[in-house]
């Protein structure tokens, strides 16, 4: 597995190489958000920091998201909550602060490939599978998304929470089953954004009746929702 290291501190970018190494990663490193861009094509996943000399790597993110699914872990000294918000609305698949634990490094770099593998094993499954509710097509093949036959963007965790929700519709998703879902295992503060998420969705989607909350419990959707732009 080959592992793009973006980090601008040798000394940090050393360490983790060697963590990685010893656990069979073949690893690169770029110091810039330019430089990894360039070097994109070669990873199979991102350790992504934030604080880059060239650029903020909230935007190396977004750049990177636009155009490839390659898992990105952003791996930052930022702390604050709405940081880590803002990561993974941008579509990172995780989000850890400084210091790591390198054991722990390694097991989410494992499940979110292994969340990567399960969405095309779904992709697989679902071909020719649309699901219609109220207003909302979800095409689950294609990843497309349209509300009153218009397209709406969604970011990659949006889509994949609309999925897990829209695969059984009626179906109440606790919510720590819709985390480990998503995010591909379970982090607690992961529920945190949970409900930022949904709220994003349901802006996007203009219709707030179509994924419902179950208080207590969790969420669904709605497969008769009768709302729409």
């Amino acid at each position: 597995m080959r592992l793009l290291i973006v980090e601008d501190d040798n000394r940090v970018a050393a360490a983790l190489a060697g963590v990685m190494a010893r656990h069979g990663f073949t690893v690169f490193r770029a110091a810039t958000g330019a430089e990894a861009l360039a070097r994109l094509p070669d990873a199979d996943v991102v350790l992504l920091d934030l604080g880059l000399p060239d650029t903020d790597g909230f935007d190396v993110c977004r750049r990177i998201r636009a155009g490839s699914d390659v898992p990105v872990i952003v791996v930052t000294a930022r702390a604050e909550l709405s940081a880590r918000i803002h990561g993974l609305n941008l579509g990172a698949d995780d989000y850890m602060v400084k210091p790591v634990n390198g054991a722990e490094l390694v097991a989410r770099i494992h499940a979110v490939m292994r969340r990567g593998r399960g969405d095309a094993a779904r992709g697989r499954d679902d071909d020719d599978r649309t699901v219609v509710a109220g207003p909302v097509t979800i095409d689950l093949a294609v990843r497309t998304v349209h509300v009153g036959g218009a397209p709406v963007v969604l970011t990659r965790r949006e889509f994949d929470l609309l999925a897990a929700l829209a695969r059984q519709p009626g179906l109440v998703y606790r919510r720590g089953q819709l985390v480990a879902e998503v995010w591909g295992t379970y982090d607690a503060s992961a529920e945190r954004t949970l409900e930022v998420h949904i709220g994003s969705l349901r802006a996007k989607l203009g219709d707030h009746a179509l994924i419902e909350t179950v208080r207590g419990v969790g969420y669904r959707i709605v497969a008769d929702a009768p709302g729409g732009r």
